[in-house]
């Protein structure tokens, strides 16, 4: 039977790969119906956005089991979930955009994608345990 943290840790990252696929499965969506002047960059805003909420909703409800007191709470939470996310998105775009450039591709830019969303992942855990969905953020 696996530990409390063990299944914390394998949650977490189960709820990563759902997220970077929504990311990146967004991106790829929002590229198939508008092919115009800053799709690339377009797309990557998109999947992001996508890929934040997802990830907002899943670790909230089952990993720190964290309910908002009401809709002001629950938005302001959101804001500063949003904000820890400030410093990961940038690792996430530097990695998206370098293997874009390094390697002129779309599948070079998704798996640099999947790298910074992975590495920005294990930081953003942290971040949310420590001042976003903490005990001491109040309720």
């Amino acid at each position: 039977m696996p530990t409390a943290r063990t299944h914390i840790a394998i949650l977490y990252t189960v709820f990563a790969i759902v997220s970077i696929i929504a990311n990146l499965g967004a991106q790829k969506l929002f590229l198939l119906g508008y092919d115009h002047r800053f799709a690339i960059p377009l797309s990557v805003l998109f999947g992001t956005a996508v890929g934040l909420l997802t990830k907002f909703v899943l670790d909230k409800t089952w990993i720190f089991r964290y309910q908002h007191r009401n809709l002001s709470h629950g938005v302001q939470n959101f804001a500063l979930y949003s904000l820890m996310g400030v410093a990961t998105t940038a690792v996430f775009w530097a990695f998206e955009f370098g293997a874009e450039a390094l390697f002129r591709s779309e599948e070079a830019r998704f798996v640099g994608g999947a790298i910074g969303l992975s590495i920005g992942y294990v930081t953003k855990y942290w971040l949310d345990k420590t001042y976003v969905f903490s005990k001491s953020n109040p309720r």
